[in-house]
């Protein structure tokens, strides 16, 4: 039996030593006890980071637009006329004021310049599909632009600048403002001086389409503007991601952009991919390119989450054809992204997440840490990197530490596609 010396008067007397006989007799039970832990430590180590930061976003809506502006600074919108603003790298989003007259509006998409200024745009049949514009940081709203197709309804936004939006609809089968007739898929530009009422652009331009042709509204993601091509200089494309029930496209829009051309060459061309399945609620939900010359297409079937086919293609020719992935992600999924740090592309949807280091050849899941709440990784529906945004209010925020940076994408100077 061990025993302690009584405390002086002065102070407490130093702990016990044990003796070496005392260390031998340790029984068995305590060693295995000691070298398990000992194992544990070396296995997991305690500086171990959770990869999802799960935020407050005050609200119940399902969040489907995101826009990360960068310095702080980023906008999410939704339902029931929803949108959310952080200045602070999402520590503390703001409820910002509702649109007039938007109460009940669905906002699919959003895209932010700065602190103050961001465009929103909702979707729905005919005039539910509007635009509205703040420049003082969503105190104050005014609607820039309504559908004025009764049949219409508007599946993606994008901005080329502060003042000069394009949007996609679904294809329409009559006449329209133009006074074009025929199944269209109409691209709306909405620049400076176009209707200062607010109720039509003076740009419009269509793709031939099929009947019932259209894109999904899920994550404001079909339509990709390059802005700066980096293989190629000369030309400047744009992609938009259509199906029907029994075909899925993507369209290419090719525009001349040296300073002297004139008159500016264009092309144009509809590619078929292998994401169809025969079915309305399946095909391309989310399309993005690293540049012009890589993009990769994610999607499947929305009634069916788990399903693991046909749910990611890959282009490496600009979009001239597509491949589907050798490994696909682990479900249907809404959204894809490109992390130009890690040379990673990131997809999500409501069963999970998945990353690819290939330009989306194979995908592996990205499993919560054991730090993370056990369905951070799912039920998401849209991407801005770093933040991610999903159904009741939902926002979470990929850590920098969750992507590994890689090195199997090589870049090799190409000629034009």
């Amino acid at each position: 039996m061990k025993s302690h010396r009584k405390r002086r008067s002065e102070g407490p007397a130093s702990p016990p030593r044990p003796s070496a006989t005392t260390l031998l007799r340790t029984n068995d039970t305590t060693m295995r006890a000691i070298l398990a832990t000992l194992i544990l430590a070396i296995t997991f180590p305690t500086h171990s980071h959770a990869q999802w930061e799960i935020e407050e976003s005050h609200t119940t809506a399902s969040l489907r637009g995101i826009h990360n502006v960068g310095g702080g600074v980023a906008w999410a919108s939704g339902t029931n006329g929803t949108v959310l603003r952080t200045e602070d790298g999402g520590y503390l989003w703001q409820t910002c004021a509702i649109p007039p007259g938007a109460e009940k509006l669905d906002f699919r998409g959003i895209q932010a310049f700065d602190e103050k200024t961001a465009i929103v745009m909702s979707s729905g049949p005919g005039d539910l599909s509007r635009l509205y514009k703040t420049t003082d940081g969503c105190q104050t709203w005014k609607l820039l632009f309504t559908n004025p197709d009764k049949d219409g309804f508007w599946d993606a936004l994008r901005a080329l600048n502060e003042d000069t939006y394009e949007i996609a609809g679904d294809s329409v089968d009559h006449t329209l403002v133009s006074e074009k007739s025929g199944h269209v898929l109409p691209v709306w530009r909405f620049g400076p001086g176009d209707d200062p009422d607010s109720r039509l652009s003076d740009y419009f331009f269509e793709l031939h389409a099929e009947p019932n042709e259209g894109g999904f509204a899920g994550s404001n993601s079909t339509l990709v503007i390059g802005l700066k091509p980096h293989r190629d200089p000369t030309w400047g494309y744009q992609w938009l991601a259509t199906q029907t029930p029994d075909h899925s496209y993507v369209h290419r829009e090719g525009t001349e952009q040296t300073p002297t051309c004139e008159p500016c060459r264009m092309e144009s061309m509809c590619v078929e991919t292998p994401m169809s399945q025969g079915t309305s609620s399946a095909g391309i939900f989310s399309l993005a390119f690293r540049e012009d010359k890589f993009g990769v297409a994610v999607g499947g079937d929305y009634q069916k989450p788990s399903a693991t086919l046909k749910t990611a293609i890959f282009s490496t020719d600009a979009g001239k054809s597509w491949t589907l992935a050798q490994t696909p992600p682990h479900g249907y999924r809404s959204a894809v992204a490109y992390d130009a740090p890690t040379k990673s592309w990131i997809t999500v949807g409501p069963n999970g997440t998945d990353i690819s280091t290939d330009d989306g050849r194979n995908w592996r899941s990205l499993a919560p840490s054991s730090l993370d709440d056990k369905d951070a990784n799912k039920n998401w529906n849209a991407l801005s990197l770093p933040f991610v945004v999903g159904p009741k209010g939902r926002i979470g925020k990929l850590r920098a530490t969750a992507l590994t940076p890689a090195t199997s994408i090589v870049d090799k100077p190409t000629k034009r596609p």
